[in-house]
């Protein structure tokens, strides 16, 4: 007998089929609308999303098949006594909560899990000396122009958790420097605190570390105060200790971190699953400080926790107040959210002033004003903007293009400069595509860029290493410590009679070099994703968008891209494209906003 679930198996990828091949074996019958909530449950993780909304798919026939689910109520009936669907609180491989959202269980579970410890340790009492901490908030922050820092660290200070959302150059690294400060004047007396810096990439951790040194050259800190500031950053993955060959943890909930305070910067790229076990691993008494962007591309896995988390804000009146006396000024309140009194938003901008043409265009991607952004590439400043208006013709100019936006890479190249200075200026400069692999993606420039190497015999064709190659690691390698998104340059090694090795940043200031044959998977990297690029900053950037509307362009893609650049940024888009891109506002399905609002009441 032909099966009820073939129609709808053959729609989707082999993983799914086979999760769904699984539970009609548990459920001991053959389901089309089992099969059919399977199939989109596995696929939406693989989309981004946490969860499906049923509703979406509910009384609709599937495209390409002659499978027409059940009208919602008829659906959820019959999930419900196959055995293998359960409520929030049963053990079951699937779960529908009380919005007909479908989870598989462990990401259910990681939700419940992130929304009880976020409250949890939002109403977490932490002993403050007030006064102590309003003479230092005055100090630290003495212009009256640095209010919305002041509150932030105010917020940190008084609470065992603390996110800190803003765009580049709002100051997160500068406040986060400051809180520490003040957490280890209320620890005088005491042993130093232990306080961590952690970053999702190898990339982030380097430019969070580079942030975090340049603050503290500038500011007068206090020699008591230095034991307690970090010195270092790692990546997330290295701070939880993950075990080569199993994916565990040395750090988890009966061995918690070693820790006082946990820094996590880029925490928009933080997925739901690393962030539920990075929370286990916490102890009870340590504080917790996201700093992010809440307006950037989520995680590449599922889920967009920054987003969430700081989806609803605001002060309740009574912490409002008592803010207010520490700070020394007006703090609004309003706010109803069990987490509000934990989130800081910073919106005024120290890296862009009020004529940053740089700045505008990130405000208006965000804002969704399309034609204000293509008037601003018109007119905007050349110095700071470009728009080149891509036609078929784009492969040919691009070439051209690229070989002067890396004349002075290889100029370095040539010259027999230290690595180290090699490194600095590839950094200036980097090409951001939208796309990894088709017209207009990072694989086509990286293959344009080498072609035009070979043609003017700057590289062997015939060699796939040669120096000045860039590559980006794509797969976490534990023994050699390299991580997915960390970047080295193939160059002579003097050290290795001029053999070509691979140099990666090391911790502190140094290289690390790297035999070409001990790198796990890898890509050369002239041009490098948008996804690939957070966490990151360049001189100037090369946005390179598809030649046709696309999924994958959205407005937090485009505003990640120009938030990349210091200087200046150069886009090759057609007008419809970026009109679409700018509309297009990404959404994940997920329960944990409502899962915030229920564990912030039950707590």
């Amino acid at each position: 007998m032909k099966r009820a679930s073939h129609g709808i198996t053959s729609l989707f990828g082999q993983l799914e089929s086979r999760f769904a091949d699984l539970l009609v074996r548990l459920a001991g019958r053959d389901s089309a609308e089992l099969v059919a909530a399977a199939c989109l449950a596995s696929r939406a993780i693989a989309q981004g999303d946490v969860c499906v909304e049923l509703a979406t798919f509910a009384d609709l026939r599937l495209p390409g098949s002659d499978v027409h689910l059940p009208p919602l109520a008829d659906w959820l009936a019959g999930l419900f006594a196959s055995g293998v669907v359960g409520r929030p609180g049963d053990y079951c491989p699937l779960i529908v909560d009380d919005r007909a959202r479908l989870y598989l269980y462990r990401y259910w579970d990681y939700e419940r899990r992130v929304a009880e410890h976020l409250c949890r340790r939002a109403e977490q009492s932490c002993a403050v000396n007030e006064a102590l901490l309003q003479t230092g908030l005055r100090r630290l922050f003495p212009d009256p122009q640095e209010l919305q820092q002041k509150i932030a660290a105010a917020v940190a200070v008084l609470s065992g958790l603390c996110v800190i959302s803003g765009g580049p150059g709002t100051g997160k690294t500068t406040t986060v420097v400051k809180v520490l400060l003040l957490l280890a004047e209320q620890a005088r007396g005491r042993p130093p605190l232990r306080v961590a810096l952690a970053a999702p990439t190898g990339k982030a951790a380097a430019r969070a570390r580079d942030a975090l040194h340049a603050v503290l050259a500038q500011l007068p800190i206090d020699a008591r105060a230095r034991p307690s500031l970090p010195s270092d950053a790692t990546t997330l993955h290295r701070l939880l200790g993950v075990q080569p060959g199993s994916g565990a943890f040395r750090y988890h909930r009966a061995n918690p971190l070693p820790v006082d305070v946990l820094v996590v910067d880029e925490a928009s790229m933080v997925d739901l699953a690393l962030l539920a076990k990075l929370l286990d691993a916490m102890p009870a008494h340590a504080r917790l400080l996201l700093l992010g962007d809440k307006d950037q591309l989520a995680s590449v896995e599922a889920g967009a926790v920054l987003g969430e988390i700081c989806a609803r804000t605001g002060f309740t009146a009574a912490f409002a107040a008592r803010l207010a006396l520490l700070v020394g000024a007006p703090v609004p309140a309003g706010g109803d959210f069990p987490l509000g009194n934990s989130i800081a938003l910073l919106d005024r901008n120290y890296r862009f002033d009020a004529r940053s043409a740089i700045g505008k265009l990130a405000q208006l991607v965000n804002q969704g004003h399309g034609q204000a952004v293509l008037a601003l590439l018109r007119d905007g400043s050349p110095g700071e903007l470009l728009w080149e208006r891509c036609s078929d013709a784009i492969a040919a100019r691009l070439a051209a293009r690229l070989k002067s936006w890396l004349a002075q890479y290889w100029q370095a190249v040539r010259s027999d400069a230290a690595p180290a200075e090699i490194i600095r200026a590839f950094e200036r400069s980097r090409v951001l595509c939208a796309h990894r692999d088709g017209p207009a993606s990072a694989l086509e420039v990286n293959r344009a860029v080498e072609r035009e190497l070979v043609a003017h015999r700057q590289i062997d064709a015939r060699q796939v290493w040669y120096a000045g190659r860039p590559v980006m690691i794509m797969r976490n390698d534990y023994d050699l410590q390299l991580f997915n998104g960390d970047v080295g340059i193939a160059l002579p090694d003097s050290s290795a009679n001029g053999e070509l090795r691979v140099f990666f940043p090391a911790a502190g200031a140094g290289l690390r070099p790297i035999h070409p044959v001990r790198l796990p998977e890898h890509e050369t990297v002239y041009a490098m994703t948008i996804h690939k690029s957070q966490g990151s900053e360049f001189e100037e950037v090369l946005i390179l968008l598809p030649g046709e509307p696309s999924a994958v362009a959205s407005r937090e893609l485009l505003y990640t891209a120009v938030t990349r650049a210091r200087a200046r940024v150069e886009i090759w888009a057609n007008e419809v494209v970026l009109l679409d891109a700018v509309a297009r506002k990404l959404s994940r399905a997920s329960g944990l906003r409502d899962q915030l609002m229920e564990a912030g009441r039950c707590s």
